[in-house]
């Protein structure tokens, strides 16, 4: 089992910055490929950004390429999303998640799931 935990939600204006935060305790964290999901009110779980394992590749969806950045301690067993230029559109909540597999973009190949955090942002 991988207890996943995000923080640093919170609202903010268009233009504005944020940072996630997704803490891991359990199962070796660096172990898995990490994941950044949202999800807004009456829509489908979406893939936003992914890191492997070995912090050697990312993956963005292209709605935020450009804008996010992630990025992992393994040695402090958390992930982060780094999210800037946000747009009204980026309101949902966001959901870490930690994979065995290598289908980053697939939430269906994602074992563990966090509560999430919910990020508002105004125009």
């Amino acid at each position: 089992q991988v207890q996943l935990v995000e923080s640093g939600g919170g609202l903010v204006q268009a233009g504005g910055s944020l940072r996630l935060s997704c803490a891991a305790s359990g199962r070796t964290f660096r172990n898995y490929n990490m994941g950044w999901f949202r999800q807004a009110p009456g829509k489908e779980r979406d893939f936003v950004a992914a890191i492997t394992w070995n912090d050697i590749s990312t993956h963005y969806a292209d709605s935020v390429k450009g804008r996010f950045t992630i990025a992992r301690d393994n040695a402090e067993s958390t992930v982060y999303l780094r999210m800037n230029s946000l747009k009204p559109e980026d309101t949902a909540v966001y959901h870490c998640a930690a994979s065995g597999s290598s289908d980053l973009r697939n939430r269906n190949a994602y074992d563990y799931w966090g509560q999430g955090t919910q990020v508002t942002v105004s125009s």
